[in-house]
């Protein structure tokens, strides 16, 4: 079975505000030439663009998506907050929550997002594909149920999850954060449920900057089944690859889900405006290809990815080229035209040392 790859041209014409990166123009903030809204659709334009151009994609299963129903969004949002939401969007846009803004039609493009989500997860959970990605855009893992912020105005991820829980598809499910902000919409759907394991690793105080703190372990039924990895700016590849061989894999191996997905933004990468975290886009590969074993060992190969966050046009196409050609066992490569230069750049054996005593420390908090 080939890997599906699962996304729509007007996911692209989504619009946000008049931002130079995350502060509004005005006053003394001059505007940004072409425009300096960071979730600007060029980053996914140029990752569909280079699989396109490489020969990747005929190995993948391209395919679009219905959009999600109301129905379906409703069972993560409230009604009040999508009414409102639609209410704008029918009106030309506006901006609702924090950081949120959207252009005209915007409700129709997210549940669209939404929609491309929830059918990347059906696909593996049916047995259509064994691993899926989703090219969604708006992202959605800082959409809280009632408040969308971070770019985010539907929470894409829950939507699929609860549809897959709802038609009885899947009982156990964990999801997987790597984007460079941390997964709060997410973590706030399922804080207090143990049907949902929710891990992020995340730059510490990058955004939102006061959540994410690791002693954030779930309440209730959910108790010990949300778990943060905050990581210090500059951490790089090796502190990514050494905290999912010591802090995730072990946890995905102690639920034992029956699907992985991941919440995939690239904005950890070394040239991302909005991060600090140095990763490379083998980087990425290295950690899809540790999840697919993972979910071989656990769930017949069961892996969802869904694209979030990452803001550099140059750099993002290349992380998520390295990513689909891991997924698909592909042999079209686009090699990445910064690896050497972030090798160099990479943190010093002394403050890997240092870093690893962070991940002492977190792994205290697991226990």
């Amino acid at each position: 079975m080939k890997t599906g790859f699962f996304w729509d041209e007007q996911t692209f014409w989504h619009s946000g505000g008049n931002y130079a990166l995350t502060v509004p123009v005005g006053g003394l903030v001059q505007p940004m030439v072409g425009g300096g809204y960071p979730d600007n659709p060029e980053t996914k334009r140029r990752l569909k663009n280079l699989i396109d151009t490489s020969g990747l994609a005929a190995d993948l299963d391209l395919r679009t998506a219905p959009a999600a129903t109301w129905d379906e969004i409703a069972r993560v949002h409230p009604e009040s907050y999508l009414r409102r939401f639609k209410e704008m969007s029918d009106a030309g846009g506006g901006e609702i929550g924090l950081r949120a803004p959207f252009g005209a039609g915007g409700f129709e493009i997210a549940c669209i997002s939404a929609g491309l989500a929830k059918a990347a997860l059906f696909s593996v959970l049916e047995g259509r594909h064994r691993n899926a990605y989703a090219l969604s855009r708006p992202p959605g893992h800082h959409c809280l149920p009632d408040f969308p912020n971070g770019f985010c105005l539907l929470s894409n991820i829950s939507i699929a999850v609860e549809a897959a829980l709802a038609e009885g598809l899947t009982d156990r499910v964990a999801v997987i954060d790597w984007d460079v902000h941390h997964g709060n919409g997410t973590e706030a759907v399922f804080f207090d449920r143990d049907d949902v394991l929710t891990v992020s690793l995340h730059q510490e105080r990058n955004y939102p900057m006061d959540t994410g703190d690791a002693s954030d372990r779930g309440v209730g039924a959910g108790e010990g089944q949300n778990i943060n990895i905050p990581l210090p700016p500059g951490g790089g590849h090796a502190l990514y690859i050494e905290a999912m061989e010591r802090l995730v894999i072990p946890a995905l191996d102690a639920y034992r889900p029956d699907v992985i997905i991941v919440a995939c933004g690239f904005d950890a990468a070394a040239v991302d405006p909005l991060s600090r975290m140095m990763a490379t886009a083998e980087t990425f590969r290295l950690m899809t290809d540790m999840l697919m074993e993972t979910a071989d060992d656990h769930c017949d190969g069961r892996l969802v990815l869904v694209h979030e966050g990452g803001y550099s046009e140059v750099y993002v196409p290349f992380c998520g080229h390295n990513v689909l050609q891991q997924l698909s066992g592909s042999q079209v490569s686009a090699p990445d035209p910064l690896a050497e230069t972030l090798a160099l750049r990479q943190p010093s054996d002394a403050l890997q040392r240092m870093h690893s005593s962070l991940l002492d420390y977190l792994e205290t908090l697991l226990v």
